[in-house]
């Protein structure tokens, strides 16, 4: 999934995914889309390990981005995000969000994300539903 454009338009102006130190990556496959964090001051509690609600943010919003990506000209807005936490990340490692779309229709997409830590082992399960809605623009 190529989500360049997407990138673009988040990287104008500052906002929650440029704050938390969210990026961006293309995959090769259409259903799928990633992204990583760094874990440091700007999203970690205060004991020094990633917050829960930076992952479901982190997770969200790579919903978001892949559904912009497969909608362009849309508005994409997380209706519903439910997640668990199995382990803890550690200030100082990087962790990887994996997003498949799970359902596409006209106005619901539905995705399960995963966020691992640097090992690759299981931080967070996370399922986003997003509303797709034409823009003012386009109406």
């Amino acid at each position: 999934m190529d989500v360049e454009k997407i990138k673009r338009i988040i990287e104008r102006q500052p906002n929650l995914s440029t704050h938390l130190g969210m990026n961006f990556i293309s995959t090769s496959d259409d259903d799928m889309c990633m992204a990583t964090m760094k874990v440091d001051e700007r999203n970690r509690q205060p004991f020094g390990f990633l917050s829960g609600g930076a992952s479901l943010a982190l997770a969200e919003n790579l919903a978001g981005v892949g559904s912009s990506a497969l909608c362009p000209g849309k508005i994409c807005v997380g209706i519903s995000v439910s997640g668990s936490h199995v382990k803890a990340v550690a200030e100082g490692d990087t962790v990887t969000a994996i997003a498949h779309l799970m359902q596409k229709g006209r106005t619901i997409h539905v995705w399960n994300v995963e966020v691992n830590n640097s090992a690759g082992e299981l931080i967070s399960t996370v399922t986003v539903t997003n509303y797709i809605i034409s823009s003012k623009k386009n109406s």
